[in-house]
C-alpha cells in the first residue's frame, strides 16, 4: 500500500478495528462502515472487497465484513497509533483538534516512530479519553521493552545513578526557567530528594517536571 489511496485502507481497517472492539465476534455491515466513515455505501462495499482481496478482511455477501488475522493486526497498529498520537498531542502545548490531528499523524508513525513515541511517553496504557491502548505488534513488543529498560523518566533514576538526557517534555517558558544545563545529551545525576545535579549544578527539580524528562541510563 502506498500513498493517499494507503490511508484510505488504513481509515477503512482501523474503523473495523472500533467494531471489533465493540463485538469481536459480529460482522460488521457495509452500511454501518460507512455511516461511520461518512462515505456511500457503494464506496464502502467496493473499499471492502478490495480489502478482501489483500487478505485483510473476510467478507461475504449480505452478511458482512470480518476482520482476519492479518487485517486485526493492521488495525490495531493503526488505533494504537492514533491514541499514541492523542497522548503526545495532550502532553505538549496544543490548543488545535486532538483527534483529527491524530488522524493525520498517525500515518505519518512507522515502527521506529512508534518505539520511540512508547518509551517517550512513558508506555501508557489509555488515551486522554481513557480508552485502552492496544499492544504493540509482537515484532516491536521486544525492542519497546529493550528501551524502556534503558530510557526512563529522571524521576525514576535511582540515588546516585546517572543518565544523558533523552527528551524534554516541558514547555519552552518552564525549559528556559530550568536553564540551558537541561539540554539533549547532557549527563545528569540523581542525589535523592528530588535534587539533581548537571553540568556541576545543583537543581530542584518537583516530581511534575521530573517525570518529564526522559533520561537514558548510563
Amino acid at each position: 500500500m502506498a500513498g493517499h489511496f494507503q490511508e484510505f485502507e488504513d481509515e477503512y481497517l482501523e474503523t473495523m478495528y472500533e467494531f471489533y472492539e465493540h463485538d469481536a465476534s459480529s460482522r460488521v455491515r457495509t452500511g454501518d462502515l460507512a455511516e461511520r466513515l461518512g462515505v456511500s455505501p457503494a464506496s464502502a462495499t467496493e473499499m471492502i472487497q478490495r480489502l478482501s482481496g489483500k487478505g485483510y478482511i473476510d467478507y461475504q455477501r449480505y452478511k458482512g465484513a470480518k476482520l482476519t488475522q492479518k487485517g486485526l493486526e493492521h488495525g490495531r497498529m493503526m488505533k494504537r497509533r492514533h491514541r499514541l498520537a492523542e497522548v503526545l498531542l495532550d502532553r505538549i502545548p496544543f490548543d488545535g483538534n486532538m483527534h483529527e490531528t491524530a488522524c493525520r499523524l498517525e500515518h505519518a508513525i512507522d515502527d521506529d516512530l512508534e518505539v520511540a513515541l512508547t518509551v517517550l511517553l512513558g508506555n501508557p496504557m489509555f488515551d486522554p479519553s481513557g480508552r485502552e491502548i492496544p499492544r504493540s505488534g509482537d515484532h516491536l513488543e521486544q525492542r519497546v521493552q529493550s528501551f524502556i529498560e534503558t530510557h526512563v523518566p529522571l524521576s525514576q533514576l535511582a540515588s546516585n545513578e546517572s543518565g544523558t538526557i533523552q527528551a524534554l517534555l516541558l514547555s519552552d517558558t518552564l525549559q528556559s526557567l530550568l536553564g540551558a544545563s537541561l539540554s539533549l545529551n547532557n549527563t545528569i545525576t540523581a542525589h535523592g530528594n528530588n535534587t539533581f545535579k548537571v553540568d556541576g549544578n545543583e537543581l530542584m527539580l518537583t516530581a511534575d517536571i521530573a517525570e518529564n524528562i526522559i533520561v537514558k541510563r548510563c
